[in-house]
């Protein structure tokens, strides 16, 4: 093989790790916002169960008081009723005692109305509060994680780096300004592999003669669509074909 086209695969290779590990590292924050997000949810799902808990019990507490004071009209009515001294006066308090009676009544209904929703409030808060501490726990090891993950990468960028600036050094001026120019316009892919007849990123069939050339892999030869470096790979589990000229 050309040993600058040797290098040049090398170096499309690092290049690749690269780029695939720095694509990772740079989602890695978006991820961990994602993660910040859903744990800023749960607290809010968790804090608003308790403000609906809350202000149940509030409701509660005034239906208790309106109660008590029902109840206390309710005895000084009664109190009146030993006191009375005609009829109408006695009609009269027994209406207010019968309007009392119904008030409380109505009171008490509501107040255990008031008890089943705090029951069912309650619950809800402990659920939320259940969602939200398992969900600290798996979204901290997911963080964990990721942080991993991204020192691991920056130890894969730094060590590519340092193999590309080697590799550099053992390749020819022409074939590294080649290189870069193609890698510049085609979104850092500037060696490919050719397969089957066919260039295998832009899949446009070469022609004959061109593609016979690139099996020898002896010489720097672009594809005719996309201009991307091409060359075989003998170890491919799909052998290439030679394409047959027309007649």
């Amino acid at each position: 093989m050309l040993p600058d086209l040797d290098r040049l695969i090398r170096l499309q290779r690092l290049d690749n790790t690269a780029s695939d590990a720095q694509r990772v590292v740079d989602a890695i924050p978006s991820r961990i916002d994602a993660l910040d997000s859903q744990l800023a949810a749960g607290t809010k799902a968790l804090d608003d169960a308790k403000r609906r808990l809350d202000t149940k019990r509030a409701e509660r507490a005034d239906v208790e008081k309106m109660l008590a004071a029902v109840q206390t009209r309710l005895s000084r009515f009664r109190e009146q009723l030993m006191a009375v001294k005609t009829n109408k006066e006695y009609t009269a308090v027994q209406h207010e005692i019968a309007t009392a009676e119904a008030q409380v009544q109505g009171h008490e209904d509501n107040i255990l109305e008031h008890m089943l929703d705090l029951d069912d409030l309650t619950l809800a808060v402990k659920a939320a509060n259940d969602a939200l501490a398992a969900s600290k726990v798996e979204i901290e090891k997911t963080k964990a994680a990721l942080l991993r993950e991204r020192a691991e990468l920056e130890q894969t960028l730094g060590r590519t780096s340092a193999e590309r600036d080697v590799l550099l050094a053992t390749i020819g001026a022409a074939a590294q300004a080649l290189f870069a120019r193609i890698a510049k316009q085609r979104n850092g892919i500037a060696v490919v592999e050719a397969r089957d007849g066919l260039c295998s990123l832009c899949n446009v069939r070469l022609r004959p003669q061109v593609f016979n050339h690139i099996l020898l892999n002896t010489e720097l030869i672009q594809c005719d669509s996309c201009n991307r470096l091409l060359y075989h790979d003998p170890d491919a589990k799909t052998a290439p074909t030679p394409p047959v000229e027309a007649s």
